[in-house]
């Protein structure tokens, strides 16, 4: 086994599937994943209460974390502060905004923030993701080394979900998905729009993957609250999209996605 990890997003504090989130915990701190991948959204509004509760959430979890910021994580009321300082909150009690790493051995991860404050469109959850961003990340997985799983994560799916229950439409999405799929990055972990899913980028050899996962919240959108366990061997990366029941997690879906024949 080359990583295991749990990959949780839009667990929306202030608004969490309580008995669901505590569950996810103990599978988490029982699992012996290497790492625990947050894919923004950890909080409803932005508000600093619902901010202590995710970081007092994340103190519980055994496992190393990398937490992205999502669109829900600029302020909803504070307006001057989402137009000057969206992420300041987040970064006061989270941790860095832009762009997060962690390395190990086996694998690379880069996370990225494709959230943005105020935007040139009405709808401002939607996602925007800059060449410069993109730029970084490929620059940095490439120090990285080709012997390493290559993972990007970010709130919005770059691509949209054939099907979704509502749409990220990231300007630069499809871009930056061909660019990754042309790095040969493995894997692309998202949130957002509170469903799981994984299929591969019609870009390059075909082996990066969309991976996103659903929620954590009450806001349900078709599909029941839950995470995704992923685990990458030689061969494979196999993703089980976990259904809360109302008293326990159960494989809701699952997937089996071919790895790149040669890792040099």
């Amino acid at each position: 086994m080359i990583a295991r990890l749990a990959h949780l997003s839009d667990i929306h504090f202030g608004g969490e599937n309580a008995p669901a989130v505590v569950a996810a915990t103990e599978w988490v701190n029982s699992g012996a994943f290497d790492l625990v991948v947050v894919t923004g959204d950890i909080t409803r509004y932005a508000e600093v209460v619902e901010f202590e509760s995710a970081a007092a959430w994340l103190a519980q979890i055994r496992a190393p974390t990398l937490v992205t910021p999502g669109n829900h994580d600029a302020p909803y009321f504070a307006w001057a502060e989402r137009v000057f300082a969206p992420f300041r909150r987040y970064e006061r009690v989270i941790g860095p905004a832009a762009a997060q790493a962690y390395l190990t051995d086996t694998f690379a991860v880069r996370g990225l923030n494709t959230a943005r404050g105020p935007q040139p469109r009405l709808n401002w959850s939607k996602g925007q993701i800059s060449r410069s961003q993109v730029r970084s990340a490929v620059a940095w997985l490439g120090e990285a080394g080709a012997e390493r799983l290559r993972i990007v994560a970010c709130h919005h799916p770059l691509a949209e979900m054939i099907g979704g229950p509502m749409t990220g439409r990231v300007w630069g999405g499809e871009a930056a998905a061909r660019d990754f799929a042309n790095a040969r990055v493995d894997l692309v972990l998202s949130g957002h729009i509170h469903a799981p899913f994984a299929w591969p980028y019609p870009f390059a050899d075909g082996k990066t993957y969309a991976v996103g996962a659903g929620t954590l919240s009450v806001r349900e959108r078709g599909s029941p609250a839950g995470f995704n366990v992923v685990e990458i061997d030689r061969t494979a990366i196999r993703v089980a999209a976990l259904a809360w029941t109302g008293s326990h997690f159960e494989p809701h879906r699952t997937w089996s996605l071919d790895r790149r024949e040669s890792q040099s």
